[in-house]
């Protein structure tokens, strides 16, 4: 069991260093966007049009998928106060439950996030030369993810590393 532990655990690692990988990306790609769309407004005084799209874009993946590395690292979805004022026997079954929200809020966000990209990929972007349906990227994905690590911490329990040390 312990193998299959660590096998699971491994890929989750993976998973993780993925999602922050797209997550960092995301953000630093926001800052650039975002200092685009002020040059073009303040310097040549010509505001580009895709870059408000684009940075709301960004701004949803990076902010769903550092919701998602939390949740790994269960400092995101998490009830802290209630779990360490609790008993020593209600804790454990306390962090299940609020495991189980996680998973299931997680779940809600990809089912209608995917279901909103599904729906608008068709619909042309105002402003950016790209699908609409791009724009739920963030949601639909992140909130997979969400419940991906709410479940991996159903099934093995905390992370090995206290947060501060990284996910």
């Amino acid at each position: 069991m312990a193998a299959k532990r660590s096998a699971l655990t491994a890929a989750f690692d993976v998973l993780a260093g993925v999602t922050i990988a797209i997550g960092a990306t995301a953000l630093a790609s926001l800052v650039l966007v975002l200092a685009w769309q002020v040059i073009g407004r303040y310097v040549l005084n010509d505001s580009p049009s895709w870059t408000e799209p684009v940075a709301l874009t960004l701004m949803s993946v990076s902010a769903l998928f550092g919701a998602a590395i939390a949740v790994r690292a269960e400092s995101h979805f998490s009830f802290p106060t209630l779990v360490e004022s609790s008993p020593p026997p209600v804790r454990a079954a306390l962090r299940s439950l609020a495991r189980l929200i996680a998973v299931l809020f997680g779940a809600a966000l990809a089912w209608f996030g995917f279901f909103l990209m599904i729906d608008s990929w068709d619909t042309p972007m105002a402003g950016a030369p790209a699908p609409e349906g791009l724009s739920y990227a963030g949601l639909a994905f992140g909130g997979a993810l969400i419940a991906l690590f709410a479940f991996e911490r159903l099934l093995t329990g905390p992370p090995a590393k206290p947060v501060h040390e990284g996910a």
